[in-house]
């Protein structure tokens, strides 16, 4: 227990380090883009006990593409599909596949957001844009990051809405019973070589980030494959991007291999949060859903070993 402690407080030392030029509320929602979005929302629902939340399409007036929004406990995920084939969204589609576009971050203040960030060397995705319906007002503005993928800032403390202007409530019958997912904890991006600490830079430099853990090839290894990665988070320890580079290995790192597939950098996984993992698990089972083998025992007799050295 010493040394979880001693990372604690290692922890909110770190925090207090980071600059306060971008404060950070928590993760908005994350946008997949998908081929199928009414598809996708429901094996979301039915394999992770996500709820429907709210819907964009051609019933809301949305010609170009239709969203669909799942949410359990705090977490919200939009699907978003292009309904016509001249939709920038299908380049995306045709060069990935799906996967993540977007992840909106909670700000209180979108304007202010853009303007620290580009200020300091990000490349705009979007300006800040006002969106109203009779719900009130959102404010939103975004900015790239590695590869294609995009930072949305979202300012919703003038809307009373369920979700965004120009969505609207989805109700369904079909409401299946949650799997005790909570929020975001951590969101990784995988990137090219030599080009882990450059993303480090950028979060550090526009967006007021500190790397608070670092793991080399040393750390994170088989016989086969190797990875380094560098943990980044804002100063609130809300949001915590870990950066990802392959590594030399006997075969293609598991990193390597996912930039070859994706065709480029993007978001590797998505950590969610649960307060009973083990029960958890075992609904995701019964729904369906593949775990990894066991980690050997190896694995848990060097965790303390690990706290000891962050």
């Amino acid at each position: 227990m010493s040394n979880i402690k001693n990372v604690e407080y290692g922890l909110e030392k770190i925090f207090k380090d980071a600059k306060d030029f971008l404060p950070l509320l928590g993760t908005d929602y994350i946008e997949f883009y998908v081929g199928n979005a009414k598809q996708a929302a429901h094996f979301y629902k039915s394999a992770f006990g996500f709820q429907s939340h709210a819907y964009k399409g051609l019933e809301t007036n949305s010609k170009e593409y239709v969203s669909y929004v799942v949410k359990q406990d705090k977490i919200k995920l939009v699907l978003t599909t292009p309904l016509n084939s001249k939709s920038p969204i299908n380049d995306h589609l045709v060069k990935h596949g799906d996967g993540v576009k977007i992840i909106a971050l909670w700000v209180d203040d979108a304007r202010k957001s853009w303007e620290e960030t580009t200020s300091r060397g990000a490349r705009s995705f979007m300006e800040p844009v006002i969106e109203k319906d009779e719900h009130g007002e959102v404010v939103r503005s975004g900015i790239y990051t590695y590869g294609e993928t995009v930072h949305l800032f979202v300012e919703r403390k003038n809307y009373n809405g369920t979700f965004l202007p120009g969505y609207q409530k989805w109700e369904s019958a079909y409401k299946p019973e949650p799997t005790g997912l909570k929020f975001i904890d951590h969101m990784v991006g995988n990137v090219g070589w030599n080009e882990m600490n450059k993303w480090v830079k950028f979060y550090e430099d526009v967006m007021g980030f500190v790397n608070f853990l670092s793991f080399d090839d040393k750390q994170i290894n088989t016989d086969y494959s190797a990875l380094m990665s560098k943990v980044m988070s804002n100063g609130n320890g809300r949001i915590k991007f870990p950066i990802n580079e392959p590594a030399e290995g006997k075969k293609k790192s598991q990193i390597e291999e996912y930039l070859d597939f994706y065709e480029g950098p993007g978001v590797q996984h998505i950590a969610v949060a649960t307060d009973d993992i083990i029960t958890t698990v075992s609904k995701l089972r019964s729904r369906g859903i593949e775990f990894l083998s066991t980690p050997p025992d190896e694995y848990y007799k060097a965790v303390p070993f690990r706290l000891e050295e962050a």
